[in-house]
């Protein structure tokens, strides 16, 4: 039975056993290590998650599932979601999203319904149930091609991606529902990187380093220059655990800020480099006849580490390296041919499609 709570009315809860969180997304990468961050933060509290279940079979080799961290474990579309699982609920965690820029490629206009529209929606939902707090899921891909100095948060917006895109409009269109106790934090993420339950390997680093770990190659499919900000998965639930404690005397109401660490801006060559330091006899190799990543942006972190100096990242880029090289050595991991794998977003996808277990609006099929 699910333990119940006490809704707010326009109050912050505190670390309380009153306190009930939603975290939608929790099945995909980043959703393990925020449970596990909030289950610290919050013992007493009731955490449920809301998924979908494209990932559910995307995990590592674990003694148990990460969800047995959690109090309860719904299934279903974002696109539906049902009203009746926001009874009590004091603060959403909001990651549900298609979450890579070659699927928004394939499915533009999927992309935008779940990550832009099926925001929205909940949002407005959450707002009449009651919840005080919602915290989104954001990313500085909204940035896209920028030139010049590091970004801040008022910089202008070229989102080149339907990702990006529908971040942008995401932000948008939640500034003007917070307010009246419905506070809202967008957190513009950097890049993620790091080892999870739920591992992903179509990120940049984890890319580069499972080629290391498997091949002893890593294959750049850029130039190599283009700029990223990258952050920890572990570094991304520190932040999600602050957001969810913001009054809104910081910031405001409705409070979009970018979530990284200075140091955490890197050339993609610097980032291969790096991890050809740490896992010996590795080669990098250069794409030099690639067409131009446009895709390049530096962003600054000066606001983050102002407002939030308890929750600032501790993951440096080797420690990001190495728990990925260690993660990936314990499983054994030797497929040299892993971007053909289910730790591919799109490859994953595109199974349950052909297996017919997803229809093309990627909704669960009626199947027997």
């Amino acid at each position: 039975m699910e333990p119940s709570g006490n809704r707010a009315d326009n109050i912050r809860i505190g670390k309380d056993t009153s306190m009930k969180i939603l975290v939608t997304g929790n099945m995909g990468y980043v959703g393990p290590p925020v449970v596990r961050q909030l289950r610290r933060s919050y013992p007493d509290a009731t955490i449920i998650g809301f998924d979908i279940g494209y990932y559910s079979t995307c995990s590592i080799p674990l003694d148990f599932l990460p969800e047995l961290r959690l109090d309860q474990q719904y299934f279903g579309d974002v696109r539906s979601f049902p009203e009746n699982i926001l009874d009590n609920v004091n603060a959403i965690v909001h990651l549900a999203a298609i979450s890579n820029d070659p699927i928004g490629s394939k499915y533009e206009d999927v992309t935008m319904e779940i990550n832009h529209r099926a925001t929205i929606n909940l949002a407005k939902k959450a707002k009449k149930a009651g919840v005080g707090t919602f915290v989104f899921a954001s990313s500085c891909s909204m940035y896209g091609s920028a030139e010049g100095g590091a970004r801040t948060e008022d910089a202008p917006l070229n989102p080149l991606t339907a990702y990006a895109r529908s971040k942008v409009f995401s932000e948008r269109d939640l500034q003007p529902l917070a307010g009246d106790g419905f506070t809202v934090t967008s957190l513009r993420f950097s890049t993620a990187c790091g080892i999870s339950d739920r591992l992903r390997l179509d990120l940049v680093l984890n890319d580069f380093v499972a080629g290391a770990v498997s091949s002893k190659q890593i294959s750049i499919l850029s130039d190599g220059t283009p700029w990223r900000p990258l952050i920890d998965v572990k570094d991304m639930a520190r932040a999600i655990d602050w957001a969810i404690g913001r009054d809104s005397s910081i910031g405001g109401d409705f409070f979009a800020v970018n979530v990284g660490r200075e140091q955490g801006n890197y050339q993609v060559r610097q980032l291969a480099e790096a991890v050809a330091r740490l896992i010996p006899g590795v080669e990098v190799q250069i794409n030099a006849d690639a067409q131009p990543d446009k895709r390049s942006y530096r962003v600054n972190f000066d606001l983050f580490k102002k407002i939030a100096p308890d929750h600032l990242p501790v993951c440096d880029l080797d420690t990001s390296i190495t728990g990925l090289r260690d993660g990936l050595l314990a499983l054994n991991f030797k497929d040299e041919r892993f971007r053909q794998s289910h730790f591919m977003r799109l490859v994953q996808l595109s199974y349950l499609r052909e297996k017919g277990f997803l229809t093309e609006n990627l909704q669960w099929a009626n199947k027997e």
